[in-house]
This record gives C-alpha cells, structure tokens and sequence, in this order.
C-alpha cells in the first residue's frame, strides 16, 4: 500500500508516519524544506524517539521525499498512483496544498481509475478534512468534481501526540511523547476497508474532536498563558506552579461540564480522560517552550478555538466559565516580540478601543461576554 503525506515535519515524521509505516504503507512524504526531503531521498529511514523512560527508539523505513515546490508534477503523479492522502501541514497551509490534490484526483480521473481514495487532514481544527475538500473543489471541472464526488471521500480526523521543539542535528531525528491518538470519522470514508491499527473510528467524529480540543488545546494553551503571564518561559516551568495547575485544573473542569452535558460522555470517562492531559503536560522528558504552545494568540482566540467557543456554549447553558474568562484576559495581555500575532494584537490595542479589538479578534457579538471579556483583560493588565 502506498501514502502520501502533505508535511515533512515533526508531527508528520513523528505521528502520522510513524502509524502508516506501522500498518506497512510506503510513504511518499511532500514539503517544500529540502534539507528535510533530501535527507528522506537519501537515506528512505529514520528513527523516533519517544520522551519517557527509556527513550525507546521506533524505526520508520520505505520513505521517500517529494518537494512540491521544485516538483509539483511528481507529487501529481504519486497521488495519481497512491492509495491514502493525509495531510499534517497546518490549518493555513491547507489552500496551498489543495490544486496539487485536485490534479491528483484529475490525473485519477483521466486515467479511468475506479479506485477509491481517501483524503484525511491530520490538523488541529474541527472539519479538518471537509475544510480541504472545499479548497480542493474550487480547482476541479464538473466532470472531475463528479467523479471527486464518487471517488474520492474527505474524512474528518482528530489527531493528538505532543511534539515538542525540539533541535537535532539529524534533520530526520524526531522526538515524540508515547501517547498518540488518531480518531477517523468512518461516515466520510469512501475506502472503509482500509482500517489502520492503532486508529479509532466512529461513527461520528465531532464529540471526540470537541473532547481534545477543550481538553487538551484548551488546556495547553491554558498553561502556556497562564505561565507567560507569571513569567515563565516552559511547559515545565509553568505546570510545576501549583496556581498554574489549579487553573488548568479550572478550566477543564469548566470544559468537562460543557462535554458532559452535550455529548454521551461520563463526568468519570472524561475526569479520567482529562486528568491523563494533565499528566502528559507534566512529563518531564518533554522540553517545550512556551512561545511554542502560546504562539498565534488571536487564531487561539477564534469564535470557534479552544477558549470563545466553550466560553459561548457554557454562557448558553447557564454553566460556569469564570476560569476561561480569566485565562481570555490574560491572552490579551499576551505580548511576545517574536509572534507574528502577538505583535499585531498589540497593535490593535493600540490603534483601537478595546470593545473594537475584542469584537474583531473574536468575532462575538454578545455585548455582555465582550464586556465580561474587556473586564477580564484590564483586572490582568493593572496586575501585571
């Protein structure tokens, strides 16, 4: 069997290829940094390492390396031929990727190919996939589009393994923490017979992607910030701070109510979901600077992420979310010189009022969460 996948970097070397090599795929891996897909040309191995005890050490074998920038044909003609696409990019990367895919399914299409093809975007979003399958059809004809349509499926993914930062001189040298997990919406599958092991599949993705994003991004984000504003500089750092950890311990507590009542999750299964997090942001083998996990504040506070979103669902049901409106107020003090989008956000506050900046980063339109929100973000201010 053969994949390929869109993103040559930590989480694609040290998750994704890691599980499709597991279940004896060939891998084509695309991206445009040729240090990275030159060495894979070179040598069609690398090895991960996992951060615990032991530092145990997994092999990944028949690799190969494709730079969509220098070669974009040859990634056409392996999608033409492949038998998986998946993707781990990044949410803002996906539009660039999308005409390469379309002229793989076109290039399916002109062959005659009655193969079936999924294409599963491993990113940390909510209709990762689906996102993609819109990107990809603006770049297909009528009679591409209806063979796409029974041809090709878009599965939608949760995908979860910390990757930290990390600086090798072996640019294929990666370093993962044990735990993984990859839960696949089989409804949008066109290819169900292919079943990875160590995947889940469901029948419906949209709990298990709402438990890891309040879970885990929410909650990651929750120390990066919270760590920034005391003044630490790690993970490590931060989560040893035992205020720090009570507000983790916060906010998913508030997430935790807000997944209980909205999906068929126990508070005991997500209480015992949820403190496996916060033991995976205690582990010490893993190093991760703060500026990593905290990095694009504004995209972290979409109407959609990790923090609005819960924040609106609980205000709708009349359930508590004073500790994720604390945690808001402290992101919009957030100002790192190296972040592209803590810059502007610090901009905006200088050039706007600050009802102006909420409303535009946040894209609320509750004027009583905007005024709780303002309330938040100057308490922290005037501590700081």
């Amino acid at each position: 069997m053969k994949a390929v996948h869109f993103g040559a970097g930590n989480i694609g070397r040290g998750f994704i290829g890691e599980t499709l090599a597991a279940n004896g795929f060939s891998i084509d891996f695309v991206d445009v940094n040729s240090t990275i897909i030159d060495a894979l040309n070179q040598r069609h191995e690398y090895d991960i390492e996992l951060a615990a005890a032991g530092h145990e050490k997994i092999h990944v074998a028949n690799v190969d390396g494709l730079n969509n920038k220098d070669h974009p044909e040859a990634v056409v003609a392996a999608i033409e031929k492949t038998d998986l696409v998946t993707t781990a990019i990044g949410p803002k990367i996906l539009p660039f990727i999308a005409p390469l895919i379309a002229d793989g399914i076109k290039a399916r299409a002109a062959a005659g190919d009655e193969t079936k093809l999924d294409v599963i975007a491993c990113e940390n979003m909510i209709g990762g996939s689906q996102f993609l399958k819109t990107e990809v059809y603006k770049h297909l004809a009528d009679a591409d589009e209806t063979y796409a349509n029974s041809h090709v499926g878009f599965p939608n993914a949760a995908v979860d393994r910390i990757v930290p930062l990390q600086h090798h001189e072996d640019p294929l040298a990666v370093s993962v923490e044990p735990f993984k997990e990859w839960v696949i919406d089989e409804s949008q599958m066109v290819r169900p017979e292919i079943k990875l092991d160590t995947v889940v599949y469901v029948p419906d993705l949209e709990p298990y992607i709402e438990r890891k994003l309040f879970s885990v991004n929410t909650g990651h984000a929750t120390v990066a910030y919270t760590g920034k504003y005391k003044g630490d500089t790690t993970i490590g750092e931060a989560i040893a701070d035992p205020e720090i950890f009570k507000q983790l311990q916060g906010a998913l507590a508030e997430t935790r109510d807000l997944l209980s009542h909205k999906w068929d999750f126990t508070v005991e299964e997500l209480k015992a979901y949820q403190d496996k997090v916060a033991s995976r942001f205690q582990n010490t083998y893993i190093s991760d600077d703060i500026s990593r996990v905290a990095r694009t504040p504004m995209r972290k506070l979409g109407f959609d992420e990790r923090f609005i979103r819960p924040i609106r669902e609980l205000k709708a049901r009349n359930l508590n979310y004073d500790i994720l409106l604390d945690t808001v107020g402290m992101i919009f003090t957030y100002d790192e010189p190296s972040d592209e989008e803590s810059v502007k956000l610090q901009q905006l506050f200088k050039e706007n009022d600050l009802t102006t900046v909420i409303k535009q980063v946040t894209s609320l339109t509750d004027d009583e969460l905007i005024a709780a929100i303002a309330k938040s973000y100057q308490a922290k201010l005037a501590a700081k």
